[in-house]
């Protein structure tokens, strides 16, 4: 029988927009004025967003593509990587990650992460690079920046490329600059549940180099700079006008948003003190957290998940399954070798509610229902 308190409504993993009546009328003006210049692909919109995201993030360039998936396979391919070629990309991700490896014909090199950051390192990356190695993508998880300077000196003296995963992680600095700035490229994801988030798939390409720039540009849109001129073979990778409209309004409350979230996170830190989960290690000198997500760890995972479902509270888990024990990539090289620690965090980690809108009680009862739980007794 469900211990929901009578009248007590559940508490969501995230809100979308719909619940804030206000920025969704801001949202349907948006989408009314595209649909009355019936202007969907590319043209004006999608022009004033790169340029928005561009000066945001402090890049200099910004591409809006269709989605994180596709931001990653079109950075690779324009540096030209495909088959034959070896790319070393954390094994604790959402597989989108090692996916775009695999889209372009090259193959994912699968690192563990670190214990404390769920991250990737320089020192899980280095025993991975070979000579067929092009590229390095870092992925910023759940809003927690990686330690970059350490992994950008061992590309530089390997001669490969640093494509920054920053589809969790819109506007988190990492030593007071923002993420997908650092490396050759910086992919984001604007799927509906980010924390800049479109009302369908959506995606970002940004980079300083413009020779880079011009050639997602070209592959985005199949390989054409005037119509039917077909330079390369590119593919339909555009974001719809649509989506860069609801974007733009979005863009606006990103770093209220992003503030809000991080005060959450010290809020949910403080209350769960004590308990039988373990927070989100601090961000740290240099780094900066987002909390797309925030993600604990638990002994007893799954009782716990059950404990706050029976209390109305929703979790989630980012991820269950490491990329390379999953049956897509049971063929790949890392399939055979143990990574004890993304094998490790798949088992304990589980994601607590959070997003701006996350009120001071529904935090008080996320923390009064874990500090409930019983790792024991299993409830």
């Amino acid at each position: 029988m469900s211990t929901l308190a009578l009248g007590a409504a559940p508490v969501p993993l995230m809100r979308m927009d719909h619940e804030d009546r206000e920025l969704f009328r801001e949202l349907m003006a948006a989408v009314e004025r595209v649909a009355q210049r019936s202007a969907f692909t590319l043209g004006a919109e999608v022009a004033a967003f790169e340029r928005e995201w561009a000066a945001w993030c402090e890049a200099r360039h910004a591409i809006g593509v269709s989605s994180g998936t596709e931001a990653l396979a079109l950075a690779l391919r324009a540096l030209e990587i495909g088959p034959g070629d070896e790319v070393v990309v954390p094994a604790n991700s959402f597989i989108a990650t090692a996916e775009a490896v695999s889209l372009v014909g090259a193959t994912p090199r699968f690192a563990d992460v670190d214990r404390e950051r769920a991250t990737i390192t320089a020192e899980t990356i280095a025993p991975l690079l070979g000579e067929r190695t092009r590229a390095i993508v870092p992925v910023h998880l759940y809003g927690r920046t990686v330690e970059l300077a350490p992994i950008l000196r061992l590309a530089r003296a390997r001669g490969v490329a640093v494509v920054e995963d920053a589809a969790q992680a819109h506007g988190a600095r990492y030593r007071g600059r923002r993420v997908g700035t650092l490396g050759t490229l910086g992919c984001f994801s604007f799927y509906p549940a980010k924390n800049l988030g479109a009302w369908g798939d959506g995606g970002a390409v940004v980079t300083d180099h413009p020779a880079l720039d011009a050639r997602v540009r070209l592959l985005r849109a199949h390989g054409e700079q005037v119509r039917y001129d077909h330079r390369v073979v590119g593919t339909t990778g555009r974001l719809d006008a649509i989506q860069a409209a609801v974007l733009r309004v979005k863009l606006r409350r990103l770093e209220q948003a992003n503030a809000r979230r991080r005060e959450v996170a010290r809020q949910l830190d403080e209350a769960l003190a004590g308990s039988a989960v373990t927070p989100p290690a601090p961000a740290g000198d240099g780094h900066d957290h987002v909390y797309h997500q925030y993600v604990v760890r638990c002994e007893d995972r799954d009782a716990l998940r059950d404990q706050l479902a029976a209390r109305g509270i929703a979790t989630g888990l980012h991820y269950p399954i490491p990329i390379h024990r999953t049956d897509a990539y049971r063929g790949a090289p890392a399939a055979q070798r143990a990574l004890p620690v993304a094998e490790r965090l798949a088992q304990t980690v589980c994601s607590l509610p959070m997003f701006p809108g996350l009120q001071d009680a529904e935090i008080a009862r996320i923390a009064a229902a874990v500090h409930e739980f019983d790792p024991q007794g299993g409830g």
